[in-house]
């Protein structure tokens, strides 16, 4: 009971935190234009793409991930205040921070949103050609995630003592220094999915599903601190969706997406679930693979394609679906996914 109460009571927090945040966040976001200023359809798409495409990313702000990152930041320092304060049983078992389970994720959320609201500032108030160029950005998006992962695998490597790869019923594999590359690979795999984020509520709901499931995994395996961070990011992404959804005041951005993505991977390797994620985090891994067999098909079968349009939900859109069915079809998909990756790790 005292455990469920400590991983509730920050969560609560949380999300009554973005709640009160969002009102005040949304007030500028509006006031300086913070969306936006050039359509995609400006940069060679195809005719389905063209279709399905609306300019409301034109009109609505791309910074709303900051809600999530502030308000999990807030949620921290007050607890590490009253912790620091007002020293009692109560408090020491409120505070959650402790360099074992939760500085490591915390501080890749902390600086990979900063990394993201920075790219999201370069396309919203960005000057020169080149800032508009979405190879450009790829590229430079992806050397900053390869240069943050040596840094997080480092600490894994050098001060956590984390060099092995568990695999489900199998046993755990020493992989000595080839663990950083290998989280620099499994890091990249799920910052990709962050295409997810173009229909209002999508991102928001997929990465809420996702968090709970880590809440469920480390409960179970006895990691409260962590199980307790990860709930309190889960009741910021609902307070960012519960404003996320149509009419959505905002976009999540690369200030939530690049930051979350991050931390999904770092929690994967604490709860020795990396080889679950595809699992658990199926509609990031179903969305960022229908990319890859989109342009792997274009360029080894003569510019023939898979999907009408790629990623999966544009092409689910560009199929006819209305784009809340989409968003709905991806929360039931990643609930499911979910709970079946949570069972998985409790059996293996």
């Amino acid at each position: 009971m005292e455990n469920a109460l400590k991983i509730f009571i920050p969560a609560a927090l949380s999300f009554l935190t973005g709640i009160l945040l969002t009102p005040i966040a949304t007030h500028y976001f509006y006031k300086y234009k913070m969306w936006r200023k050039t359509s995609r359809k400006e940069n060679g798409q195809s005719a389905e793409f063209q279709k399905i495409y609306e300019d409301s990313e034109l009109r609505t702000p791309r910074t709303g991930g900051m809600i999530i990152w502030l308000s999990v930041v807030i949620t921290i320092f007050t607890f590490g205040v009253i912790h620091f304060f007002f020293h009692t049983a109560v408090t020491d078992k409120l505070y959650f921070l402790s360099r074992s389970q939760t500085v490591l994720p915390f501080f890749s959320l902390v600086v990979a949103s900063l990394i993201g609201l920075g790219d999201d500032f370069l396309q919203i108030f960005g000057r020169g050609n080149w800032v508009n160029d979405p190879i450009v950005l790829r590229y430079i998006k992806i050397g900053i995630i390869v240069f943050l992962g040596m840094v997080i695998g480092y600490w894994f490597f050098g001060k956590l003592g984390i060099s092995h790869l568990y695999i489900p019923w199998f046993g755990f594999v020493e992989l000595g220094f080839l663990f950083i590359p290998f989280f620099i690979l499994i890091m990249l795999g799920v910052f990709s999915a962050s295409i997810i984020d173009v229909l209002y509520g999508l991102s928001g709901g997929v990465i809420a599903s996702i968090f709970m499931a880590y809440t469920l995994i480390a409960f179970f395996n006895n990691q409260i601190d962590l199980a307790t961070f990860c709930a309190v990011v889960t009741g910021a992404t609902l307070a960012f969706l519960w404003f996320n959804i149509p009419p959505a005041r905002f976009y999540m951005g690369e200030s939530g997406m690049i930051g979350l993505t991050v931390t999904i991977s770092v929690v994967a390797f604490l709860t020795n679930t990396v080889l679950l994620l595809p699992i658990i985090a199926f509609p990031l891994f179903v969305t960022s693979l229908s990319a890859i067999i989109q342009m792997l098909s274009r360029r080894f079968r003569n510019g023939k394609k898979v999907f009408l349009v790629a990623p999966l939900h544009h092409h689910l859109e560009a199929r006819g679906w209305p784009k809340q069915k989409v968003t709905m079809r991806y929360w039931i998909v990643g609930i499911v996914s979910a709970v079946i990756g949570v069972i998985l790790s409790l059996i293996n």
